[in-house]
């Protein structure tokens, strides 16, 4: 049986920041940026769309049911904890990640250049071939709130199948 979840996440950039030192994280990696992210955790919208994504496709709610942004527990934490969490609770069901793909959305930074870092950290934290991980990215025109550099969203997708399960269940 197959079954597929959707996640989207979306966060502000700190305009108000000076530009010394700074980085975002996305998809586990650390890339260069003039500002950084708006965020309780370390507000990769990679991971968090796909951690989303992945409990969507098991209908166990969203990151903020299991990982609320008011517990201070998860103050600053890595989301590579959310992606494993939901990857255990996939597997405690008896289904297995087929493929995933994410797509970020902004003008800026570029994304591509760091694409296949993306890719491999997230093949590696989900102990997936990097050919079942896509990651790529995609600006808005200059349009919206992300157009104009307010912000960066993710968008994920991601495909599950229990090879024993003969029912529509989860």
């Amino acid at each position: 049986m197959y079954r597929i979840g959707i996640g989207y996440d979306v966060h502000a950039f700190d305009l108000l920041q000076g530009a010394n030192n700074l980085y975002i994280t996305l998809g586990g990696i650390q890339i260069p940026y003039k500002h950084r992210l708006i965020a309780h955790s370390d507000g990769d919208v990679v991971l968090h769309a796909l951690t989303d994504a992945m409990l969507g496709s098991i209908a166990a709610g969203n990151i903020g049911a299991h990982f609320p942004p008011t517990d201070d527990k998860w103050k600053d934490v890595s989301s590579k904890v959310f992606v494993q969490h939901a990857n255990s609770l996939i597997n405690d069901k008896g289904y297995t990640i087929q493929n995933l793909d994410i797509t970020v959305i902004c003008q800026e930074p570029k994304i591509m250049p760091y694409s296949i870092r993306m890719r491999q950290n997230i093949s590696l934290i989900l102990n997936l071939e990097i050919d079942q991980v896509s990651v790529k990215a995609v600006t808005t025109e200059g349009l919206g709130a992300l157009g104009r550099q307010e912000g960066i969203a993710a968008q994920a997708v991601v495909l599950i199948h229990n090879a024993t399960s003969q029912n529509t269940g989860a």
